[in-house]
């Protein structure tokens, strides 16, 4: 499909790097990947070969203000000019399909031509006058103070603590839990911010450091070394489907300040690598499977060689086989954990051994890996 070349062509260029491992960000330029094409040729449809009006639509304006949010410059506005080149390749594909006559082909790709370039040179320099405006609205603002610090920490920039905590009002010295909690769908900070609040009632902390990462994405530090309960913020969070959150290892002082938002971050990239439907992500539970889904196709394809038919086998047989091996293959253990009879379990056990490609007492770690790469992808089938 043109609209996946397209999202690979802007989001697999060195430069964009840093646009790709955010799961906000990217959505974000996708869609205005999209929007920018279908913008140029609704507007030769209604007024063909005249001049095309920049696209400056709500979704392109909010990621140009995320990217300066990120530390970006106008030089990611080059994603504009690699996208342009795809379709650009598109269109002459249908153009050539469209007549032979080769001076009806001429006229018809020279005025096309002059029409995408000037349609995305006024885009660009529309982006880059609201990339300007924020720019300067942060930095005369508290967040962009913020900002900076965190980064010098997260780079690990000699900045002394003294220096950052004055920046960030907040200490840097004794326990740090970081989050992240971001929005899948367009919308505005209240409910995030509603969201870190439930956080930190969960996890009794007194109060927090709050970042705004982007438009839809808030980075937390909470002064606590807290376990939080997935289920139980998850039970809260259901009223708010687009809300997610990724929680990182407690930690101590800078190092562990540094340490909790990068296990954060990883987290945050695997619920969105895998498009998984689950709200909450706490790193420690989800460490090997955000190695193992690091490639996404060998760890399909690891999914499909582990599991075989059990791969498509009814989620329950599925919940039996991985709680077995959480508990050790204790058979007693796992009918108390699911409530069931021991009889039962061993039925489905031996069920499972029928649809496995080799015996789960030949491969238990796999087994058990690829049903939680399963279970994080929000399907278990």
């Amino acid at each position: 499909m043109w609209a996946e070349e397209l999202h690979a062509a802007v989001l697999d260029a060195d430069r964009t790097q840093a646009i790709a491992a955010d799961p906000v960000l990217a959505d974000g330029l996708r869609q205005t990947n999209v929007d920018n094409v279908v913008h140029w040729a609704a507007a030769n449809i209604q007024d063909p070969g005249c001049r095309v009006p920049p696209h400056l639509g709500t979704q392109a304006l909010d990621t140009a203000r995320d990217l300066v949010r990120r530390g970006l410059d106008t030089n990611a506005l080059d994603t504009y000019r690699a996208g342009q080149n795809v379709a650009w390749r598109f269109w002459m594909e249908i153009c050539f399909s469209l007549t032979s006559d080769p001076d009806e082909l001429r006229e018809l790709l020279d005025v096309t031509a002059l029409s995408i370039s000037t349609y995305v040179n006024d885009t660009i320099a529309g982006i880059s006058r609201r990339m300007q405006e924020e720019l300067d609205t942060l930095v005369h603002g508290t967040n962009a103070d913020r900002r900076a610090a965190v980064a010098l920490i997260l780079e690990g920039s000699p900045i002394s603590a003294r220096r950052a905590e004055l920046k960030l009002g907040y200490g840097l010295t004794g326990p740090h839990t970081a989050a992240v909690v971001w929005s899948t769908a367009r919308g505005g900070l209240e409910e995030l911010e509603a969201a870190a609040e439930e956080l930190v009632r969960l996890t009794g902390a007194r109060r927090r450091l709050t970042v705004v990462a982007t438009a839809g994405t808030l980075w937390i530090w909470l002064p606590v070394a807290n376990t939080v309960c997935t289920e139980e913020l998850a039970e809260v969070l259901s009223s708010r489907p687009h809300v997610r959150v990724s929680i990182g290892r407690p930690g101590r002082d800078v190092d562990g300040f540094r340490r909790s938002h990068l296990d954060a971050l990883t987290a945050q990239r695997m619920l969105a690598r895998l498009s998984s439907s689950r709200q909450v992500a706490r790193y420690e539970d989800v460490q090997l499977v955000a190695l193992m889904t690091a490639d996404p196709t060998h760890a399909d394809e690891f999914v499909s060689e582990a599991l075989g038919a059990l791969r498509h086998a009814d989620p329950e047989l599925q919940q039996v086989v991985r709680t077995y091996v959480r508990e050790q293959c204790n058979a007693s253990r796992t009918a108390e954990r699911l409530y069931t009879h021991r009889n039962t379990v061993l039925r489905r056990l031996a069920k499972a051994d029928e649809l496995l490609p080799r015996p789960l007492s030949e491969d238990v770690v796999g087994v058990g890996a690829a049903l939680e790469v399963l279970r994080w992808r929000g399907a278990d089938s």
